[in-house]
């Protein structure tokens, strides 16, 4: 992985950092190795206010207006607390804002705020992310890392994860750091400078990448497939409530991820980072031969899944968004263009890191609490909307 930072095209934002916050979010969002479709958040300080990417704006394509400004001294308040619901946390963030016609500020905010440096970058990186989701992941970020590498369990996003990083951060010197990781979520580098912020994030990511290169090797065999898939189109329509289109997604990858063995476990053993599972559910369907019958038992498997969890939620729709067809594909059941291209993008970067998991001891993210927690998050259900 190599940076993309053009010291040329950076001059023109010299005065400006909001501008320059711009340019290098957009750098982070052109590669979708290192965010997807709205993943990931960036942030600049500037004048006592924290300017971070807002709900609803896509790093790749972002511009000033995507970047609400909210009162610095208030968030880095909100993380001193012991607890601070979900609505709270919400409403002071937009009660802060200068701007408050702007949109919402990432669920991330108040992390952002914590970190003292100007410039905060936080990506979904699939190298460092699918490392992070193998047997023994600490001793392996340790082995490419060292120990200046600030490595953080799972725990929910937004004042959660604040409070924890927080806390954990008191007494350490963050001029020590060079980034920071969250297992099975993703990482974060910062820097004073907009051009160091980005490139120690390259820098962490690049390791990640070598990591993988020297110690996996998959060699897809050249085959893809193109089964039936109108058959699909009824039957979870019905389920979902609305009219489905079925893509296969026809690449070599997906084929022989379908013809894999232990499929069936794999496929229940989490996503590639957690906000994907307000895209893709928490798993996906496996159809054979009976469609009804294999729908019958994925609907089962979701109502079990739900029932276990739920508090008091009301149970999304209980359509499937893939499937695997063993020893033929992968197909995804989005309701138009956007949506299959959504899921097929996310999907491929999945079973790619799967894969490479497998050959690194074995793949496993989130236990299907934390799935379940995120799914049916009310801040992340307000995004789809």
């Amino acid at each position: 992985m190599h940076s993309l930072f053009d010291d040329t095209i950076a001059a023109q934002y010299t005065h400006d950092p909001l501008a320059l916050r711009v340019y290098t979010s957009r750098l982070l969002g052109s590669d979708q190795n290192l965010v997807l479709h709205g993943g990931g958040n960036t942030s600049v300080k500037i004048d006592n206010l924290l300017y971070v990417k807002g709900s609803g704006w896509d790093l790749a394509s972002i511009e000033k207006e995507g970047f609400p400004g909210v009162d610095l001294d208030v968030l880095q308040e909100m993380a001193t607390r012991q607890t601070l619901s979900d609505t709270q946390m919400v409403a002071e963030q937009k009660a802060a804002m200068i701007d408050k016609s702007a949109p919402n500020p990432s669920i991330e905010a108040i992390l952002h705020a914590i970190i003292p440096f100007t410039y905060v970058d936080h990506t979904h990186a699939d190298a460092v992310v699918t490392i992070t989701n193998t047997p023994d992941a600490k001793t392996k970020l340790r082995e490419i890392y060292g120990e200046n590498m600030l490595i953080i369990e799972y725990v929910m996003p937004g004042f959660i994860l604040a409070k924890t990083i927080y806390e954990q951060t008191k007494d350490i010197d963050w001029d020590t750091l060079d980034g920071i990781i969250l297992l099975n979520h993703g990482v974060f580098s910062f820097d004073d400078d907009a051009k160091k912020s980005y490139e120690k994030m390259i820098k962490i990511v690049d390791k990640a990448s070598k990591y993988l290169h020297e110690h996996t090797d998959i060699a897809y065999p050249q085959t893809t497939t193109s089964p039936e898939i109108e058959q699909f189109i009824a039957p979870i329509s019905k389920l979902r409530g609305k009219t489905i289109i079925p893509t296969m997604i026809n690449t070599p990858q997906a084929y022989y991820f379908s013809k894999l063995p232990d499929i069936e476990t794999l496929i229940h053993n989490g996503p590639l980072t957690p906000e994907h599972v307000i895209r893709t559910k928490a798993f996906p369907a496996i159809l054979k031969d009976d469609i009804k019958k294999d729908l019958f038992t994925y609907t089962q498997a979701y109502e079990a899944y739900f029932n276990q969890y739920a508090q008091e939620e009301i149970m999304l729709d209980t359509a499937p968004r893939w499937a695997v067809i063993p020893n033929q594909g992968i197909v995804v059941f989005g309701a138009n263009e956007k949506e299959n291209t959504i899921l097929s993008d996310i999907i491929s970067h999945t079973i790619d890191a799967i894969l490479r998991a497998k050959q690194l001891g074995g793949w496993h993210s989130l236990d299907k609490k934390d799935i379940f927690a995120m799914e049916y998050w009310e801040l992340e259900q307000a995004k789809l909307k």
